[in-house]
């Protein structure tokens, strides 16, 4: 089935987003396991692989549309130093895609592709839910001090 081409644009973009999401979520998840934060480093990995089940099934989409997955491009990373950083690149890595989705969504159903539109839908949940569990660690590390909070990823 042949894809409308700016959805098949569209749909690279938000691989491009994915792509670079795993790639952040792996070194934060690495930096949390070298510092000691076992609690911290499952939920960063966690992420990733949300994330890598969100680009396959992004490529899955292409394909199907007759595209071709562009999986060589990346966006920008925000690493963070330290874990208030870390969240806070990842915040607004979440709250960027959450923007795209939504324009995609909107897109997709522009040119009737209500199949890739609800398949947006789906992964948009998740990445509300990864703004989410964000948004819940920075609100510990407000109430609680970034030194207590760290005390509970050990």
């Amino acid at each position: 089935m042949k894809g409308d081409p700016k959805l098949l644009e569209t749909l690279n973009s938000l691989l491009a987003d994915e792509l670079t999401a795993i790639n952040q979520y792996m070194v934060h998840s690495e930096m949390a396991e070298a510092w000691g934060y076992k609690k911290l480093h499952e939920a960063f990995e966690k992420r990733a692989i949300d994330e890598m089940k969100h680009a396959e099934t992004l490529i899955g989409r292409i394909l199907f549309l007759e595209g071709t997955p562009t999986v060589s491009k990346l966006n920008k990373m925000m690493i963070g130093a330290d874990v208030p950083k870390q969240l806070a690149g990842d915040r607004g890595l979440e709250m960027m895609a959450v923007k795209a989705y939504n324009e995609a969504i909107v897109l997709a159903g522009e040119v009737k592709d209500f199949a890739t539109r609800q398949i947006l839908e789906k992964i948009l949940a998740d990445e509300d839910k990864h703004i989410d569990q964000i948004e819940e660690m920075q609100d510990q590390i407000n109430q609680m001090s970034l030194q207590i909070f760290l005390t509970t990823q050990v």
